[in-house]
């Protein structure tokens, strides 16, 4: 039996990953914003359930959480950073205090969490730390430039996390999601009141109201769940992980353009060196 901690679990992935985890017979922190969200999920497993108030931007809240999981249940084996919210807006017509709300809570608010969990998991020399990134964070379309941001940020900090953890005994783990068939394109997908006009057939195409998508997304959040949980208790753990079939095309068609462009940029890429 391992302790998860999890962030974001009032809908979607999050919820579904807390029930699948709390069904293998593991202890689960089950956090929300508005804990009443999670009170079913507490009540169907009094015994290995605690539902927590926490917004990840709150750095009280944040330590709160980590002390009264490990109060209850000695130790946190498994932080999950799921918590967060897309944005849509051509990158001219973002406004600063929503940008920075988006990097609070989908950026800044992981770090919170792997900064307050990292000690007792470094004094057991154990642990795992699981990054719900997205596809977003292999290439960006147009309108969620700052989703991407967001993403691209967990991402690159994640990868040197992982140098750092490694001596150490802890994983970490970046899970690329494509599209599920979760509220995110729903209550939890934020855009910007500003329109411009010529942006209409690029970031325009992805408004709200042009964009329907939503509930008809193939990825299943309960299948999703118990891939993640195969994933993280993998004896050699992957570093990312593209989860869905869109997600594999996706990052697999990313990587064939890099390639390619690497490669025909090459012959003037190396003119740049000092000669020797």
């Amino acid at each position: 039996m391992s302790t998860w901690l999890i962030t974001g679990c009032s809908s979607g992935l999050g919820r579904q990953l807390a029930l699948a985890v709390l069904k293998h017979g593991h202890n689960a922190a089950v956090t929300a914003r508005d804990p009443k969200t999670v009170a079913e999920i507490v009540e169907a497993f009094p015994e290995t359930a605690l539902a927590l108030p926490l917004d990840v931007r709150n750095r009280d809240q944040v330590a709160e959480a980590v002390r009264q999981t490990e109060a209850r249940f000695g130790a946190i084996d498994v932080l999950v950073n799921n918590a967060g919210h897309g944005y849509r807006a051509a990158v001219e017509e973002a406004k600063e205090a929503e940008v920075r709300d988006l990097f609070d809570t989908n950026f800044f608010g992981a770090v919170a969490m792997i900064q307050a969990v990292l000690p007792r998991m470094r004094t057991r020399r154990a642990g795992a730390i699981v990054n719900v990134s997205s596809i977003a964070g292999r290439g960006a379309a147009p309108g969620s430039a700052f989703y991407a941001a967001t993403k691209f940020a967990l991402e690159g900090m994640s990868d040197a996390l992982r140098k750092e953890m490694k001596p150490l005994g802890i994983k970490v783990i970046v899970i690329e999601p494509g599209a599920f068939r979760t509220d995110f394109a729903g209550r939890s997908l934020l855009q910007t009141q500003a329109n411009i006009s010529d942006y209409a057939q690029t970031a325009g195409q992805r408004r709200k109201e042009n964009d329907h998508s939503h509930g008809t997304q193939q990825g299943d959040p309960a299948r999703g769940a118990e891939a993640i949980i195969r994933v993280v208790e993998a004896p050699k753990s992957p570093f990312r992980f593209a989860m869905g079939s869109d997600a594999v095309a996706f990052v697999g068609g990313e990587l064939d353009a890099q390639r390619r462009e690497l490669d025909e940029w090459t012959e003037l890429s190396v003119t740049t060196d000092f000669p020797t």
